[in-house]
């Protein structure tokens, strides 16, 4: 269907979960080895102004005669500096005591002051404080003692958790991402936030093998878990660990997994999602 649309014009074509959009329960992100399905969907999508609805919805039909065209409904959206606008949504925010993001068009707090700020605006890269998962590993980060250690951010994204990890006095942090983007995106912003001297970035096969006293890792449960002996080997005896990406009803199945290798696990909750840390067995 998505191509049926773009092929009758379509800027864009978004699926979304119907459960999610009544407040049900959604499928954020499948358990370990399952594959659900969505039982029904609200698909959006983007046309040019002046689109003809009629000829549209006809079009359609003709794709697809078994779906029921009359529920489809039709709105206007207003032209706007939509880049400005999606920037305007993000204000400075609090991460533990210390810890503040601040966006580049914002003025920092007065709160702020003799904290630690770093200076992010959302991108293409996940990872500017807003989610869930991200502000548990902030408030991680933040209440740990980092001076002069070493940081390993693996699928470090916008490189934020590395950022925050160098500003609360770390040594030097490296990230790791199979996406070149995120690479990118890390160092950028590590050196507009004049601390790129301090943070290296790699893809998965080009990573050093090394021990860090201090990791962590905000992805997703399914990959968490097979990279268990990876990550494991990258943390020091008696280092830190902070999971998370992890669902709620994923907890168990991670903590499984990391169990043998580290002790004190503790499930830290926030909204529908966990962050699972503890310290490596000597």
């Amino acid at each position: 269907m998505e191509t049926a649309l773009t092929e009758l014009g379509a800027l864009s074509v978004s699926l979304l979960d119907a459960a999610d959009a009544e407040n049900e329960r959604a499928i954020l992100e499948p358990g370990v080895g399952e594959t659900p399905l969505w039982n029904d969907i609200i698909l959006l999508a983007l046309f040019e102004h002046g689109t003809h609805e009629g000829l549209l919805l006809h079009a359609l039909d003709a794709y697809d005669g078994g779906i029921d065209w009359s529920t489809a409904s039709f709105r206007t959206v207003e032209d706007q500096d939509w880049e400005r606008a999606w920037l305007d949504q993000f204000r400075p925010m609090r991460f533990g005591a210390r810890t503040w993001i601040v966006p580049w068009h914002s003025e920092a707090p007065a709160e702020a002051e003799g904290g630690v700020i770093i200076r992010l605006d959302p991108g293409l890269a996940f990872g500017s404080g807003t989610h869930a998962t991200t502000a548990l590993c902030l408030d991680w980060l933040d209440g740990l003692d980092l001076r002069g250690k070493d940081v390993l951010d693996f699928g470090c994204g916008s490189g934020i958790l590395a950022l925050a990890a160098l500003k609360l006095g770390a040594a030097s942090a490296v990230g790791v991402d199979n996406d070149p983007q995120a690479l990118t995106a890390s160092h950028d912003n590590a050196e507009r936030n004049g601390i790129g001297d301090r943070l290296q970035v790699y893809l998965p096969a080009d990573e050093p093998v090394r021990r860090y006293p201090v990791v962590v890792a905000n992805i997703l449960a399914t990959a968490l878990v097979a990279l268990v002996d990876t990550l494991a080997a990258r943390t020091e005896a008696a280092g830190v660990i902070a999971l998370s990406g992890i669902l709620q009803s994923q907890a168990d199945d991670v903590l499984a997994a990391y169990e043998p290798y580290f002790e004190g696990l503790t499930v830290t909750a926030r909204e529908d999602w966990v962050r699972i840390d503890g310290r490596r067995r000597a």
